[in-house]
């Protein structure tokens, strides 16, 4: 049986997938349904090769990360213990893979945006090719929450009008209490009024 390999090329970025058709899924002979080991290239950085799961923890990271990227969001994909882990920092993105051999330290891969981008758009075209029909896990396609939203925007950005607002109302309020108002005036009695006819009278 022959093996089969694709490869996705971006500027920054190269993945290529090897495997052999799954005939008990009725695949055809240039579909690859069973996964037998991937290569990632990443300018800069040592090659990544890996089975199956590497690669799935790397989808599942990776893709969601850069989803929340995109929507301003900048928070931490994967667990310190996970076999691949990703994270915001200054001016970038640090990439960590860990192996599952012990006594192997984490890599660390830094990616400024244009390396993410292109290793996402690698990801992504894999994951959609036709010719690669491996039962991926399911990714979450929810929206962002509100409160995920909400945290990218600085605390005091965000208490600054509701406080400004409060404080504009109370001295407001405060002025208004300070402000002289004068008595209503009493209409005049029927003497005084009858005294005042008189007196304008010719």
């Amino acid at each position: 049986m022959i093996k089969l390999s694709y490869r996705y090329d971006q500027t920054a970025a190269r993945l290529e997938v090897e495997g052999l058709p799954d005939f008990s899924a009725d695949q055809g002979n240039g579909v690859i349904g069973i996964l037998s080991a991937w290569r990632l290239q990443v300018v800069g950085a040592p090659e990544l090769q890996g089975k199956r799961d590497h690669l799935e923890a790397l989808l599942a990271v990776v893709l969601p990360y850069a989803r929340h990227q995109l929507s301003g969001v900048a928070r931490r994909f994967g667990a310190d213990d996970a076999p691949v882990s990703i994270a915001p920092v200054e001016a970038g993105h640090v990439l960590e893979l860990r192996s599952s051999q012990p006594g192997v330290q984490p890599l660390s891969i830094r990616l400024d945006d244009a390396e993410l981008a292109d290793l996402v758009r690698c990801l992504d075209a894999m994951r959609l090719d036709p010719r690669v029909q491996v039962p991926w896990p399911p990714l979450p396609q929810r929206p962002l929450q509100r409160r995920e939203l909400a945290e990218r925007i600085p605390l005091h950005r965000r208490l600054g009008a509701p406080v400004l607002g409060g404080s504009a109302l109370v001295v407001a309020a405060v002025l208004a209490m300070w402000v002289p108002t004068q008595p209503p005036s009493q209409p005049p009695s029927a003497e005084e009024a009858v005294r005042g006819a008189l007196t304008n009278s010719p």
